[in-house]
């Protein structure tokens, strides 16, 4: 493998052709989830994202799942694309050492251990910006690097609760639902991404790295929308609404003739006034209750009553078709079938087909978002544990090949 420029030296437009980060290069420690899914996302934008793995272990995400295909996950093709796997023991100081000439030719190195892991085997930021100045450290983290629970454990669920969202979410007659995936996680992997670029975009203009701190939980909280500043001003705590977002009125998931579940957002004025058309009813849209969106808010309940009795009388076909016409937004609840049988789907590719030595092939989700002149693609599948730890020791670091063989026997690689 040819040794790449460092970043920020003059590039022309072929070395972009995976990518927008196809010059830059990842070291990704840590397992399962956030800072795995936060590799994910630099390398489906075109980084080489060199994911650090145990020796005879690696990432528990190769065997986790709620569905298998055999002995092997479903999950791991997913958050393990577009990643190369090398096998290297961080415990022991031959490890460390040769983790550490890794660090001199890479952008970045993400790790998701609890706080002071990685200080623990001599390789916290102030080490390792010694060895390279420009390195930026992402760092993700159940509750961040500081503060008095930064050294508890904490998983998406934990971040996802403190963050608030758990509350919030399900019915108000049940206990709080979780999501039905691991948003905690994805959020903390997101905004890790949004600040690895914004750090790179200081590195260029600088020349200097610097840490980039994800909480899982802060992340999480982020997200809440006004949550806390309602608390702060008025008292008012929100709680679990189900299908429905109170005073934001008619917008919910309504019934057809045939029993389907049909989600019309109409809440806006003028939009409300297209589904008062729609209906046969334009004098709704008069009607004083209904005219503005605080009043549709304050009768919430009985307006979205008028809606739901008029969409029983229609197919879900005929309600969909009629909502087209009529310029309101609507659409069906999908789970995966519907996906991907959509024509929306595929004609943006949303979903797409990988090749995989495991599966033959796997229908998995597409790079998102599309960039118009340097768009990201999936350009290899999940790694087998330690596939390229020839290519990385051997052609990468000019590691010897008795050197290799020792720290193999050793049990290091």
């Amino acid at each position: 493998m040819a040794r790449r420029e460092p970043s920020g030296t003059h590039v022309n437009q072929r070395n972009f052709a995976n990518g927008p980060l196809s010059d830059l290069r990842v070291l990704e420690l840590g397992t399962l989830l956030a800072g795995p899914i936060c590799g994910q996302l630099l390398g489906d934008m075109g980084a080489e994202v060199i994911k650090i793995e145990p020796p005879g272990q690696g990432d528990p995400l190769r065997v986790w799942g709620r569905e298998t295909a055999g002995d092997k996950s479903l999950w791991w093709p997913v958050v393990a694309r577009n990643k190369k796997s090398i096998t290297l023991d961080m415990r022991q100081p031959q490890g460390q050492s040769v983790f550490k000439d890794l660090v001199r030719q890479a952008d970045f190195v993400l790790e998701n251990f609890r706080p002071g892991t990685m200080e623990r085997w001599g390789c916290g930021y102030q080490q390792l910006a010694q060895i390279n100045p420009r390195l930026i450290m992402i760092r993700v983290s159940g509750f961040g690097q500081t503060g008095p629970y930064s050294s508890q454990a904490g998983f998406g669920a934990i971040g996802e609760a403190m963050g608030g969202l758990r509350y919030v979410v399900g019915d108000p007659s049940t206990p709080p639902s979780r999501t039905g995936i691991s948003i905690g996680d994805s959020l903390a992997a997101v905004y890790a991404c949004l600040g690895a670029l914004s750090a790179l975009h200081y590195r260029e203009r600088t020349g200097r790295g610097q840490i980039v701190d994800s909480a899982i939980y802060e992340a999480v909280l982020a997200m809440m929308e006004s949550l806390v500043t309602e608390y702060d001003q008025t008292g008012y705590i929100r709680e679990r609404t189900g299908a429905i977002l109170p005073n934001v009125a008619p917008s919910n998931v309504y019934l057809t003739i045939d029993q389907q579940m049909v989600l019309i957002a109409a809440n806006q004025d003028t939009v409300f006034k297209r589904l008062a058309a729609a209906m046969g009813r334009p004098e709704l849209a008069q009607d004083p209750r209904y005219a503005t969106h605080i009043e549709r808010g304050k009768h919430q309940e009985e307006l979205d009553a008028l809606v739901n009795e008029w969409t029983r009388t229609l197919s879900r076909t005929e309600l969909l078709q009629t909502m087209q016409t009529h310029g309101v937004p609507a659409g069906l609840i999908y789970r995966a079938p519907e996906m991907l049988a959509d024509a929306h789907f595929k004609a943006r590719e949303a979903i797409v087909s990988v090749p995989h030595p495991d599966f033959g092939t796997l229908q998995m989700q597409n790079v998102a978002p599309k960039l118009s002149a340097t768009p990201g693609r999936i350009r290899s599948p999940s790694p087998a544990l330690g596939e390229h730890n020839q290519e990385i020791f051997l052609e990468l670091l000019g590691m010897s090949a008795e050197r290799f063989d020792e720290l193999r026997t050793a049990g290091v690689i």
